[in-house]
């Protein structure tokens, strides 16, 4: 049959071609016994190694999938290639020239389409490559790696280059070269318009994507000029039959040696940071091109780190920019978290440098500094977490505990959770207990749904769980204040105050309404109301109850007037004195005592939680630990002298 490639050819490259040596491209091995290695399987999810090789015979099995063959039929499966393709490519790196049974084909028709794809993105890397280098036109580019203290032997050993702006410079000297049009637009390379083809990208500077083997699969284009008519900052390679964006990373090739010897992988965001990562000695970064940090990112890097169970843990450090992306981005990768065997941390500059502004600020020895000093990813998606709420207050801590638990339920070893819900208690302040509890009733951290809603172009913010996460309602953001809860008793004997003092004014002692302040309200309608009362006392006049009620709803904020006039005319829920026609004196001294001690309750355990928490902080501060102490022993003080007066 016309094009078969020579049997005897097909045996030479089978017998020539180290399966060991193909396999451990994309699959760190180590020994399984006399004359066989393992590691695991790239064909399945697996945390224990199942994949076996015997490099003797020249064959491979998987004890878990049962998917087994020779060296032709791995490269057939791993990169999704014919059986004609698999041997192509093998005799390519052989240095083999193949034979057909109708004779030998010129080289255009006996690569395969993968083969003939991968080629014409190589011709285009040391076109774009060159220009680079040499070209006036590509001024502006070298200026931009220049600033970020990128050389000539830095963009060789990247690969990196520029794409001219004249729109079809790549088109036509890639078809001087012999690629067809079907070629050039099949590879993402050009695209084809009603004029005809047109380079995909233009006036760019471009790295090379390239697969784990070393071939470039794409490419990733940077704005440089102003006047681009394209606003985007990045264009990447749209998926092609070699390109798949979701299995690729960025620097691989380069890094997957030393992550395989010291199971360990740095990702990172951006191109740059990964040149610099490398430049500095962490020769272990990656990015993702173009995509979130996934799961098929995750298989690809156990498998080269030996993140199998059974073993010392594997280590992956994620540098996010410290921006409100970057803090989600480090939320869903902690949602991944238990798809991994390794321990996960995150590196993360406190200005919010990344890894490539790190370098030109600090030189190398910042850049090993923040990845050595990465924290775990437990501890950063907590703090991050908490740092959304306002833990100085009752409210604001609750709200956090709320929020930290699902993080501490998804921890996967559960022998680790009372020392993470210790730390957590810490953090905020609160008894052990109580975070154990919210820790027992949360579901699991919710981030997996918003990674799928960005995945999918969706609302990342719909994937709440109910519970209150500290954003304002669309109510709070109109102006509107929560309808405080009556059955609460504490908001309860607040509102009685507050009836007191806008229906009976007079029978407060001179000064009494000093002695509290807004904060004394747990409510936030209460503590509005109590605003416009201290405003109006000093010169309303509290004898005629119609002025005093239109002096309050003047100095409250406008959303609580309605909430005023109801307060002003509820029936108190007690006996009159009947000389008088006034609340007894007992009643109104047993209310403000009763409000003043809860809010002074509250602010002692602000202050006690305040000072648990600098026990836990990542910077001591003694002179505020004292502060504290003497504030503490000033409200202690004036919490025993009410409590005596009532008694």
């Amino acid at each position: 049959m016309a094009g078969l490639i020579n049997s005897e050819d097909i045996a030479a490259v089978k017998a020539r071609s180290s399966i060991e040596d193909v396999v451990r491209e994309h699959v760190t091995l180590r020994s399984a016994g006399p004359g066989s290695l393992k590691g695991l399987c790239p064909f399945h999810d697996e945390k224990t190694p199942s994949f076996n090789i015997r490099p003797a015979v020249g064959a491979w099995h998987c004890f878990g999938c049962q998917e087994g063959g020779d060296v032709i039929s791995f490269i057939q499966k791993v990169d999704h290639l014919t059986f004609s393709e698999a041997v192509e490519r093998l005799a390519s790196k052989l240095g083999m020239e193949l034979r057909y049974e109708d004779g030998a084909r010129p080289r255009e028709e006996g690569l395969g389409r993968r083969s003939r794809l991968i080629e014409a993105h190589r011709v285009a890397e040391e076109y774009y490559t060159e220009l680079l280098l040499s070209s006036q036109a590509a001024r502006t580019a070298r200026d931009f790696l220049r600033a970020r203290d990128f050389n000539s032997e830095h963009v060789k050993q990247f690969g990196i280059g520029f794409a001219p702006r004249g729109g079809e410079d790549l088109v036509r000297h890639l078809r001087a070269k012999g690629f067809s049009d079907d070629e050039l637009v099949t590879g993402g390379i050009a695209g084809r318009g009603s004029r005809g083809l047109y380079d995909r990208f233009r006036g760019r500077l471009v790295w090379p994507i390239r697969e784990i083997t070393g071939d470039t699969v794409g490419f990733g284009a940077r704005r440089i000029f102003d006047d681009d008519r394209i606003e985007a900052k990045y264009l990447n390679t749209s998926e092609t039959p070699i390109y798949k964006k979701s299995t690729v990373l960025y620097g691989l090739d380069l890094a997957k040696k030393k992550i395989s010897q010291g199971r360990q992988a740095v990702v990172v965001e951006g191109y740059t940071d990964v040149m610099a990562c490398h430049l500095a000695g962490v020769e272990t970064a990656v990015a993702t091109c173009g995509t979130a940090f996934g799961a098929d990112h995750i298989k690809t890097l156990r498998r080269l780190m030996r993140d199998e169970a059974g073993l010392a843990p594997a280590k992956v450090i994620f540098t996010f920019d410290g921006d409100a992306a970057g803090q989600k981005a480090a939320m869903r990768a902690f949602a991944d978290d238990e798809k991994w065997t390794s321990q996960s941390f995150v590196a993360v500059e406190k200005s919010g440098k990344d890894p490539c502004e790190l370098r030109q600020a600090g030189g190398d020895p910042a850049v090993q500094a923040l990845i050595e000093d990465a924290v775990p990813m437990f501890e950063f998606a907590v703090r991050t977490t908490i740092k959304r709420f306002d833990v100085a207050t009752a409210e604001g801590r609750i709200q956090a505990v709320r929020a930290v638990a699902p993080i501490v339920a998804s921890i996967r070893d559960q022998s680790l959770r009372p020392e993470y819900t210790r730390e957590v208690s810490g953090m905020l302040g609160l008894d052990v207990e109580q975070v154990a509890t919210e820790v027992s009733r949360a579901g699991k951290i919710k981030v997996e749904e918003d990674a799928r809603a960005d995945r999918n172009g969706g609302d990342a913010r719909s994937g709440r769980d109910g519970r209150d996460d500290g954003e304002p309602s669309a109510a709070e953001t109109a102006g509107v204040m929560p309808i405080p809860d009556r059955r609460d008793p504490v908001v309860h004997a607040e509102r009685q105050l507050l009836q007191v003092l806008l229906q009976f004014p007079t029978v407060f002692k001179p000064g009494a309404i000093d002695l509290l302040t807004p904060d004394a309200f747990s409510a936030p309608a209460h503590r509005a109301v109590f605003d416009g009362i201290r405003i109006a006392h000093h010169t309303g006049d509290k004898a005629n109850a119609r002025v005093w009620t239109s002096a309050v709803t003047e100095a409250a904020p406008a959303p609580v007037a309605g909430f005023v006039s109801e307060l002003a005319v509820d029936t108190l829920p007690t006996r009159m004195d009947p000389n008088t026609g006034l609340p007894t004196s007992r009643y109104v001294d047993e209310l403000f005592a009763r409000v003043r001690t809860i809010a002074l309750t509250r602010r002692i355990a602000d202050a006690m939680s305040e000072m648990r928490r600098l026990d836990h902080a990542e910077t001591p501060a003694p002179e505020r630990t004292r502060e504290l102490g003497m504030q503490l022993q000033t409200l202690q003080r004036e919490l025993a002298t009410i409590k005596a007066g009532m008694g």
